[in-house]
């Protein structure tokens, strides 16, 4: 069990991204199925993409913060659990960390419980922050720890014995305006809702330029594994 602290006051700006967590969910829906964990689902944005898919979703919210929000997405198949996510031997078929890892200090630990607690053919997956040389004002005051680039991620399962891994950028469009902002902005809080609605509304021209890059780079990562 890692613990990571996590306020989320940026997530009220973010659920409301509806072109991203679509583009997100299409690059990510073939890998979920099954008895399927998430950890950190925070507002549970995500989950009314993939719910359909899941027979089974344990929902592993440690921040009390969001457990009214989703209270109200709970159903039969859904459960809430508030605390950090330990060991299930063999248990999952997928495990979600979306925008999570970077949270957490001794990520590869975390990595090491995950694999442990998936399934034989289960899939592990990670979205993550891409890029250090990006790591700006924001990512500490969201309690970031690190973003990382595909070697940096990729080199943290090397010594598991995953059958098949999958890494790689996307959202190159978002990638230039972070390195804008990153560069020019002195207070990245000013406008900061407008500023989340125009990079969502651009969502599609970069899914277009993904294409064009080959998903060479990206604002953002995606690791599946296949165990």
């Amino acid at each position: 069990m890692t613990k990571f602290f996590y306020e989320g006051w940026e997530l009220k700006y973010f659920d409301k991204a509806n072109n991203f967590r679509k583009y997100q969910f299409d690059l990510l829906k073939k890998n979920i199925k099954g008895f399927v964990a998430e950890v950190g689902p925070g507002n549970g944005s995500f989950l009314d993409y993939y719910c359909n898919l899941a027979d089974t979703i344990d929902l592993y919210e440690p921040s009390k913060n969001f457990l009214s929000v989703l209270e109200k997405k709970q159903t039969p198949n859904i459960n809430i659990i508030n605390s950090y996510f330990s060991e299930k031997k063999e248990m999952y078929n997928t495990i979600l960390y979306l925008d999570v890892l970077e949270h957490i200090e001794n990520d590869v630990n975390e990595i090491d419980i995950a694999f442990n607690s998936l399934k034989p053919g289960g899939a592990l997956i990670f979205n993550v922050p891409a890029f250090q040389h990006l790591y700006s004002q924001f990512d500490k005051d969201v309690k970031h720890f690190r973003r990382y680039s595909k070697t940096d991620l990729t080199s943290k399962i090397q010594k598991f014995k995953f059958s098949k891994i999958n890494c790689f950028y996307y959202d190159s469009l978002g990638y230039f305006l972070s390195l804008a902002s990153r560069l020019f902005t002195k207070n990245y809080l000013n406008n900061f809702d407008k500023k989340i609605k125009v990079w969502d509304k651009l969502i599609p021209v970069s899914k277009i330029l993904d294409k064009i890059v080959l998903n060479k780079f990206g604002k953002s990562l995606i690791l599946i594994c296949v165990k």
